[in-house]
């Protein structure tokens, strides 16, 4: 019985982190990062907070072999109670993508899609992808797309070769969104510089979700706090973007935000519990982070 269910998790493999990751820790000034999963769980568990976690399959453009969705469904039969996830494919890959899409569901138990569009170097609403939005439809499980500005490669020389323009909420997601309007998107964070754009994109259309990763809340554009806490209230999603930023940081900067006390609980847990369709009882406390966040 979770106190907040957290939709936005990167998991540690139990191996140092890459020089992407330092970069990115540098960048959120989150300290050293958790090596093991071990570490991950403990610190859920400890809080009460339910999790999603979350990969990127860019080896398209990486070069890089990717075995996340299999690890990902190790580390949720591993702690079940604890954790969910979602899979991530190359979208370059065509019917590779949608099949690989269907495995991770219907053998790996996986709940939904992750993909981001800047470092796998797509446009969502490019025809030649929409045989993976249908199955993720017929799937019924949601597709989370990374929105607007990307902490990889931030304050480098050429921000590591990324461009922002994938990213952008309209027209790409907004598309998408129009043309599958049974397919459940979240877009992921809060989409500086386009956060109006996202705003319009949950105000018009139902299909379509968001989560609060990636920003400390204390740099949450007025606009957005306004609309969460009235217009798009019932489909607003607690997220994290641990490790680089953790729940406890997140939460304690949240105390500082104008959130209405009507929508709380919506944000932190009932919304995701309905989206993912996840059964679980919320505690019925009111949500306290525990010391030990990372330093702002």
């Amino acid at each position: 019985m979770p106190k907040a269910i957290d939709v936005h998790i990167h998991p540690p493999r139990g191996e140092p982190p890459s020089e992407t990751e330092q970069q990115m820790s540098r960048y959120f000034r989150s300290g050293p990062r958790p090596v093991h999963p071990e570490e991950m769980y403990e610190y859920y568990a400890e809080r009460d907070i339910f999790g999603i976690l979350v990969d990127i399959d860019d080896s398209s453009v990486s070069g890089r072999p990717y075995k996340g969705n299999d690890y990902i469904a190790g580390l949720v039969q591993r702690w079940p109670k604890q954790f969910a996830g979602f899979c991530s494919v190359d979208p370059h890959q065509g019917k590779l993508a949608v099949r690989e899409l269907e495995r991770a569901v219907k053998e790996l138990g996986l709940i939904g899609l992750k993909l981001h569009p800047s470092t796998q170097r797509f446009y969502p609403n490019d025809p030649k992808l929409f045989p993976l939005w249908e199955k993720a439809a017929e799937l019924g499980v949601p597709v989370l797309f990374h929105t607007g500005m990307t902490g990889v490669g931030a304050r480098t020389p050429g921000g590591g070769g990324i461009t922002f323009e994938y990213c952008r909420p309209i027209p790409y997601i907004d598309d998408v969104a129009a043309a599958f309007p049974s397919l459940q998107i979240i877009m992921a964070h809060p989409a500086f510089p386009w956060v109006p754009e996202q705003l319009a994109i949950l105000n018009h259309k139902t299909n379509v979700w968001m989560d609060l990763s990636g920003w400390s809340p204390r740099y949450f554009d007025p606009l957005l706090v306004q609309y969460a806490n009235y217009l798009i209230s019932d489909r607003v999603l607690f997220g994290s973007d641990y490790p680089v930023i953790q729940p406890d940081r997140w939460l304690r900067d949240w105390e500082e935000v104008g959130f209405r006390p009507e929508v709380r609980r919506a944000i932190l847990f009932d919304n995701a519990n309905r989206l993912l369709k996840l059964g679980l009882e919320y505690t019925g406390a009111e949500f306290a982070p525990s010391g030990g966040g990372a330093a702002s």
